[in-house]
């Protein structure tokens, strides 16, 4: 059996201040009897260049770190860390 069809896709979105929101996409194990995918997401901690956030290639030395504070859907919603 496919390891990857037990999986699923969350868009991770960054805050509001940035002209990107979409920042990339994670996987995630799916929910099954007492295991939420929710609770695996929640905590996790991703990188973004400051360049790819506001379209500008001239910040792409900027790094932020992003960590996965909500899931609404399939949309993670981060704030800084």
């Amino acid at each position: 059996v496919d390891p990857f069809s037990r999986k699923e896709w969350y868009d991770i979105r960054a805050p509001a201040v940035f002209e990107t929101r979409v920042v990339g996409k994670t996987l995630v194990n799916r929910s099954q009897g007492t295991r939420n995918a929710v609770d695996y997401l929640k905590g996790r901690v991703v990188e973004a260049s400051l360049g790819d956030l506001n379209k500008d290639e001239e910040q792409a030395y900027r790094k932020f770190k992003l960590q996965v504070n909500e899931v609404v859907g399939r949309n993670c919603l981060t704030s800084f860390h």
